[in-house]
């Protein structure tokens, strides 16, 4: 129970929170403290309200964006189209429990139709919900996946990609620690940077900085990443287009 634990975090009064995601972070505001937040891994920080503006956050939350949505997404979804060229059903595996979820849905499906793409959506809230979700996707003859950021995927990364090659699925991640893991491919940032530039943020509240005073910080870098093995054992050829393209090749 997020708000739950929220609440009880507030209640120690520490000097500065440190919340993963939209979740949490949505939680943290809306319990209306005062205590400076630092957030990291949220995808369209003022989509959800959290600040005014990204270079005067104007309250007591500031923190690091994980990506401009649309750019990213349409992008995410081109190299997957180059790398199964012949699919046209694209699966969307969401969770109704993330906030950045449920706001972004007409976006994803904005893209995926102007790409000329059918689109199957799927849900997942807990560890056994991702199984059904794999096998429904499957059953309704989704031909790749786009899976974007969530702590419950995130928290299983083996099953994840365990899941992808046993249904037969091509999935994009945004991180890539699931392409670690023996998922297909990833474009996004680097999930451990972004914790280590909110150590420094952290410090600087620390010595007396405000958060209004330090702009919402959005990246300005993204890597692909690929694993080769996966591809071979799902029958794909990766095509050299978006070979040339990759950060890390994973043999």
């Amino acid at each position: 129970d997020v708000p739950r634990l929220a609440a009880e975090l507030v209640q120690f009064r520490p000097d500065v929170i440190v919340s993963v995601g939209p979740a949490p972070t949505l939680a943290v505001k809306q319990l209306g403290t005062r205590i400076p937040v630092v957030f990291v891994s949220v995808a369209d920080p003022l989509g959800l309200g959290l600040a005014k503006t990204l270079g005067r956050p104007e309250g007591n939350i500031t923190g690091l964006a994980t990506l401009a949505p649309e750019f990213i997404l349409a992008k995410q979804i081109e190299l997957l189209r180059e790398t199964v060229p012949r699919a046209s059903r694209i699966a969307f595996l969401t969770n109704p429990k993330n906030p950045l979820h449920v706001q972004g849905r007409e976006l994803r499906l904005r893209v995926a139709k102007s790409q000329g793409l059918e689109v199957v959506e799927v849900e997942a809230t807990t560890r056994e919900a991702l199984e059904l979700a794999f096998a429904e996707a499957a059953r309704k003859k989704a031909e790749f996946m786009y899976l974007s950021g969530d702590p419950l995927p995130l928290a299983h990364p083996d099953l994840v990609a365990e899941l992808a090659l046993r249904h037969r699925l091509p999935v994009m991640f945004l991180f890539h620690q699931h392409v670690e893991a023996g998922g297909l491919m990833s474009y996004g940032v680097d999930l451990v940077d972004l914790f280590r530039r909110a150590a420094s943020y952290v410090d600087k509240i620390l010595r007396g900085a405000e958060p209004k005073d330090l702009p919402i910080e959005e990246p300005t870098r993204y890597m692909l990443v690929i694993n080769m093995k996966t591809a071979r054992a799902l029958g794909l050829s990766i095509p050299q287009s978006v070979l040339v393209r990759a950060e890390r090749v994973i043999e």
